[in-house]
């Protein structure tokens, strides 16, 4: 009986929430539409200072990347030549 009870009262909860689908559609769709009105385009001169920002530390990385590569390989060609040899 209480089994009976839990399902019928699952069932409408699901048909409550499909019924109030269209009205939270809507107020989600409000809600975007007011936080789209806040948002602000960034000038010429933001969009060049960041992009050179990003630019420099990608270089940066590559360049220390680069360096602890070259070291690695060369530490561990070494060693394996080391450990190679009769």
């Amino acid at each position: 009986m209480a089994k009976a009870i839990a399902v019928a009262e699952t069932s409408n909860d699901g048909m409550d929430r499909l019924k109030s689908g269209p009205a939270r559609l809507r107020t989600f769709l409000e809600d975007v539409r007011n936080e789209t009105k806040k948002l602000s385009t960034p000038t010429g001169a933001e969009v060049k200072s960041t992009t050179i920002v990003v630019l420099v530390t990608v270089f940066v990385f590559a360049a220390y990347f680069a360096v602890v590569d070259y070291i690695a390989s060369h530490t561990v060609g070494a060693l394996l030549e080391k450990l190679t040899q009769h």
